[in-house]
């Protein structure tokens, strides 16, 4: 058995890039571990959506729990951030945030745990953080020095194939555009690297069922209005079956496809 951990600046962005990974290595006998940075604060619900007296920050952290539970992960932690909102936004700035802390300081905390853990496989974000988020980006930075601190070797940039993404975007959009599902500009759809970054090519076909059961958990962000939860299961397991990462010394092109292979 080895030891994944795999670092996420918000609650639900786990259920995206690695849920796949995730659910397989703990069906494979791996040990699962998810750190998240922050608690989301800045997410938004409508009015009513919380039940009387419950406040986001505790339904995001409920609901990463139950996300966890069926992506088979065995510990959580949060960093202990705060949510720094979208780049450009006010709150970047604001004291507490992930996108104002120390990168140093936020890699000791992450290594300590991926030495408590001797920690086999770390996974982060690219170093645009997919699509620009500034907590994204610290996730890669911060990632990135923990797993020198840490000593973990085998360190994967979670992403996309951003020609994937154009392509299945549209055609779920396509598909579902009698149904009136909002799929955003295309310009939106501009995320992850092109595929001659990308290292490692993994097959999650069979786990769509339990990522989208935890995207399903996080419906405080994710609801079944948005495009994840809207598009037809078929397009859904198109989009979302293959799970994209970079790791370093590999390449180019996909030498990969289990990052937990060989363990």
């Amino acid at each position: 058995m080895a030891t994944l951990v795999t670092f996420h600046a918000h609650p639900d962005d786990e259920c995206i890039n690695c849920g796949g990974v995730m659910r397989k290595a703990a069906d494979e006998g791996h040990r699962v571990v998810l750190v998240v940075a922050t608690r989301g604060e800045l997410g938004e619900v409508d009015d009513g959506f919380l039940a009387p007296g419950e406040d986001l920050t505790s339904r995001r952290v409920a609901e990463t729990h139950a996300a966890a539970e069926i992506l088979g992960v065995s510990r959580v932690e949060f960093l202990g951030y705060t949510d720094s909102g979208m780049m450009g936004e006010p709150t970047n700035d604001t004291p507490g945030t992930f996108w104002t802390a120390s990168v140093e300081e936020a890699a000791e905390r992450l290594a300590k745990i991926l030495v408590e853990e001797s920690a086999d496989v770390l996974t982060t974000y690219d170093d645009n953080g997919g699509y620009g988020h500034p907590d994204h980006i610290q996730v890669h930075r911060v990632g990135k020095r923990a797993a020198e601190l840490a000593g973990t070797s085998r360190v994967y940039q979670a992403t996309a194939n951003r020609d994937d993404v154009r392509e299945h975007m549209s055609a779920a959009a396509a598909d579902a555009g009698a149904d009136g599902a909002d799929f955003g500009p295309q310009e939106e759809w501009e995320i992850g690297k092109p595929l001659d970054e990308l290292t490692a090519r993994v097959d999650v076909s069979a786990y769509v069922v339990a990522k989208r059961a935890a995207m399903r958990a996080h419906a405080s962000q994710i609801s079944e209005e948005s495009f994840f939860l809207s598009m037809p299961d078929p397009v859904f397991a198109q989009a979302f079956g293959t799970e994209w990462f970079i790791r370093d010394g590999e390449g180019p092109g996909i030498t990969e496809t289990d990052i937990m292979a060989g363990l």
